[in-house]
């Protein structure tokens, strides 16, 4: 062991008449403990958030969307499609119908966001069809609809689970569908509406979709709102590469002209996550000042260590010891009490985020945050920067003490032992 480790660790055991320099040095070490346990919870919530909002987003909606400039009806998709031909990092596209509606059950009723697609295609750019928790998931397969012109009741539509439950209906009820501005005729505005069963029920664990959303058929959709044969509304693209998502969507743009524009689903959702980057930032400065007030204690404790080792310091100067060395001496007493708490901080942090999100200890309102639990994904490198961080503050607040010590006079300090 080399000589100022040795030192270092010899002046942090206790002895009677240093209890208090080691009692300031165990409250150094437990405050700088909480701050980094506080640090890695938190990150973990934050991060936990934004992941598991993100993953549920993207499975039911696409990351790149296309659509007309004017938001006319898209004639003739596949030729666009064609036109754009395939674009690198894109793993598949699929057509869709998004329009507003009321939903009415026989006792009550509400707008929702109706969504016509196309069941073997939306296949390419989510996995909604797996969050399928009651009916049958194949409910909108076109074998299942009729011929054009037949407006019976097989026609289904897909509802969320908190819809569901505000409507007081299940697998198998029928609702009625309204298209709110109805069609223009001859005689005037008449009412259009649709009686279409319910296929089967939802959960995305996001309370906005599992509340306000609707799935049926393309061909369903066409009739709802009006829209031409063979027409949709938007071209969906799905791709795995969601940090480069921007530079993507240009490239779909730059192929498809000028008459179309795309969206993102960073653009679409970007105040929520704005919000959480904010909401992470502010935290780990906020959480932070608890190891900043931990380490007022290192300068504390190492102050009163030099005070009480004056004799002792001027001893080892007079052995031969540098003021260098002596300065090193007091600075790894800093360190080890700063690496001693950041190691416990980790280790508490950590496995606290893995008990809270393991077992969903804390439940929240779905309705205000849009997942019914906090979840928790403790990241390494989240982890490796708070634990940097919380040794580096450690070791500014070593500099002022170590260097009172390197510059104890020895002569003088012997002079009145």
């Amino acid at each position: 062991m080399k000589f100022e480790i040795f030192v270092a660790f010899r002046y942090l055991r206790a002895k009677r008449k240093q209890t208090m320099v080691s009692v300031i040095s165990a409250i150094s070490v437990l405050g700088i403990a909480a701050g980094v346990m506080a640090l890695v919870i938190a990150m973990a919530l934050e991060t936990g958030f934004k992941e598991d909002i993100q993953i549920k987003i993207l499975g039911t909606t696409p990351a790149i969307t296309l659509m007309r400039n004017d938001n006319a009806p898209l004639q003739n998709f596949d030729a666009l499609l064609k036109k754009i031909g395939p674009i690198a990092k894109i793993n598949g596209s699929a057509p869709a119908i998004y329009d507003l509606a009321f939903i009415e059950s026989d006792t009550q009723f509400q707008d929702v966001t109706v969504k016509g697609v196309v069941p073997s295609t939306e296949k390419n750019v989510s996995d909604f069809f797996d969050r399928v928790i009651e009916g049958n998931p194949q409910a909108l397969n076109d074998e299942n609809m009729p011929a054009d012109g037949d407006l019976s009741s097989r026609e289904s539509i897909l509802v969320g689970k908190e819809m569901a439950r505000a409507l007081g209906i299940s697998s198998g009820d029928r609702v009625k569908v309204r298209r709110p501005m109805g069609k223009i005729t001859p005689v005037g505005r008449t009412d259009s509406w649709k009686t279409l069963q319910v296929g089967a029920i939802f959960e995305t664990g996001l309370w906005d979709i599992d509340a306000n959303w609707a799935y049926v058929n393309m061909e369903t959709a066409r009739r709802l709102f009006g829209l031409p044969p063979g027409s949709t509304k938007v071209l969906q693209f799905k791709t795995d590469d969601l940090d480069d998502v921007a530079r993507i969507a240009e490239n779909i743009h730059a192929k498809a002209g000028d008459d179309y524009y795309v969206t993102t689903w960073i653009e679409m959702n970007r105040p929520l996550f704005e919000s959480l980057k904010l909401e992470k930032k502010i935290l780990f400065v906020t959480i932070g000042l608890i190891v900043f007030v931990a380490c007022l204690n290192i300068v504390t404790s190492l102050i009163m260590m030099v005070m009480d080792k004056q004799g002792e310091i001027s001893i080892l100067a007079a052995m031969g010891a540098t003021p260098r060395t002596i300065q090193k001496v007091f600075m790894l007493q800093g360190l080890i009490i700063g690496v001693t708490g950041t190691i416990i901080g980790d280790i508490l942090g950590v496995g606290i985020s893995w008990i809270l999100d393991r077992y969903r200890l804390i439940q929240v309102d779905a309705e205000v945050f849009n997942i019914p639990y906090v979840p928790f994904h403790v990241h390494a490198w989240d982890v490796a920067l708070i634990s940097v961080t919380a040794v580096l503050i450690s070791y500014l607040a070593t500099l002022y003490p170590s260097r009172s010590a390197a510059g104890l006079d020895p002569v003088e300090v012997l002079r009145y032992e």
